[in-house]
């Protein structure tokens, strides 16, 4: 029976001191994240069109864990290019009419949970848009700028939101009420939470424990980095990892500088905290290009090394197509999925992931980074995996700890496992 990372959460969170979640042990990463353009991802750009014409496909890739991107409507006030950010919500507790509504989305969380998939709403909780509904009725909910309206986010571009004031506890409580709206009324699975570090930690802290009042086990993944933000959440971004792949795909860093990342990681995080490996997402394809642009002949190779990595690996809309264009943020622009070339390809990773118990928990064993060539080995109680990475254009011969040698072509790889 294929075993899933959100099956084998033990739901059992408890206070403990200085109000953190205290969190028990808890399944190790064996399952994968996919996430979800609805815009984008069919010419009708609907809950419906998706759920009709993907989803089945999605069920054959071995997808685990559905992420939606914003799903709420979107604000007119300072909207950029025609359709405006995901992330300026206009109502946290409606669902975007271009998408459909709550009929259609609640049809679409119960057809992949019919397919056994989990389905998490990516959550924006650092800014609304600027005419969200308490911009008129909760003025106080925001921090405001020298004239009096709701101030961007410091340190930001954002000018089509607005920020946020998390001092207010009022405002806390609604907006855990807005999350909470969706667990009772959908019955979704958890949250993607946007830009998560530009919010006080002690609040995730709160908010998870208020969830679980309603729904647990829920699945929480943070867009943020810092080990701290595993005090509520169960994921977080692998953002280290992402940009040192790019840079060796790029020719200016080496298998060096990766086992030093991996190393570093092992001394910041704990045992359980789940970090998620991937080659591209929403931000990385619209503003830094797709994966193509900034790994080449690398793709293929760097794919496989998010999943054979401790963590839980991504794959975002249109991967499997081997989609090369950077996809409009503000705009339509439809992903071709006339040919999807990679499916077979994900979904043995996917495969892997879920059989291969060595890859059930976070432990690594880095045997070499000489010569631009990573090796390492995943293992369990009943299995060992030994993964070879040759990041050279060339052809390599290299040594193993048994004495023998395997010879792995340029920009390539072996998985030996035993």
């Amino acid at each position: 029976m294929k075993k899933f990372l959100l099956y084998s959460l033990i739901a059992l969170f408890a206070s403990c001191g200085g109000g953190q979640v205290e969190k028990q042990e808890i399944g190790i990463p064996q399952s994968n994240i996919y996430e979800v353009n609805i815009r984008q991802y069919t010419q009708e750009g609907t809950f419906d069109a998706f759920r009709e014409k993907h989803l089945a496909r999605l069920k054959e890739q071995n997808v685990d864990i559905l992420w939606l991107m914003p799903i709420f409507p979107i604000s007119e006030e300072g909207r950029k290019g025609t359709l405006g950010s995901y992330y300026a919500v206009k109502n946290y507790t409606e669902v975007n009419p271009e998408f459909g509504n709550l009929e259609s989305l609640k049809l679409l969380v119960n057809q992949a949970h019919k397919f056994g998939m989990k389905v998490i709403l990516d959550w924006v909780a650092n800014h609304t848009g600027k005419d969200n509904v308490w911009t008129k009725e909760h003025k106080d909910f925001f921090n405001l700028d020298s004239l009096g309206n709701p101030a961007v986010p410091e340190g930001t571009d954002w000018d089509d939101v607005a920020d946020l004031n998390y001092d207010n506890p009022e405002m806390r409580k609604a907006m855990i009420e807005a999350m909470k709206f969706w667990l009772k009324n959908a019955d979704i699975d958890g949250f993607r939470c946007d830009v998560a570090g530009m919010v006080p930690t002690d609040f995730w802290v709160e908010c998870r424990k208020e969830l679980e009042t309603v729904k647990k086990p829920i699945f929480m993944l943070a867009e943020d980095d810092k080990p701290e933000i595993h005090k509520a959440f169960d994921a977080s971004y692998n953002w280290k990892i992402h940009h040192v792949l790019n840079k060796i795909a790029q020719g200016t860093n080496t298998a060096d500088s990766l086992a030093e990342v991996i190393l570093q990681e092992q001394k910041d995080f704990q045992k359980n905290d789940i970090l998620m490996n991937f080659t591209s997402n929403h931000d990385e394809n619209s503003w830094s290009k797709s994966e193509y642009d900034r790994m080449g002949d690398y793709v293929k190779q760097m794919a496989v090394l998010t999943y054979y990595l401790p963590g839980m690996p991504l794959c975002y809309s249109g991967q499997e197509a081997a989609n090369k264009k950077a996809l409009e943020f503000f705009e339509k622009d439809v992903i071709d999925f006339s040919n999807v070339p990679l499916k077979d390809f994900y979904a043995e990773l996917n495969k892997a992931k879920h059989t291969h118990s060595a890859l059930w928990n976070n432990d690594i064993k880095i045997i070499s980074s000489n010569d631009n060539v990573f090796v390492f080995e995943r293992k369990s109680s009943d299995e060992k995996i030994l993964c070879v990475f040759n990041f050279n254009a060339d052809e390599k011969e290299v040594a193993l700890e048994n004495g023998k040698t395997v010879k792995v072509e340029g920009k390539g790889y072996k998985i030996i496992v035993e």
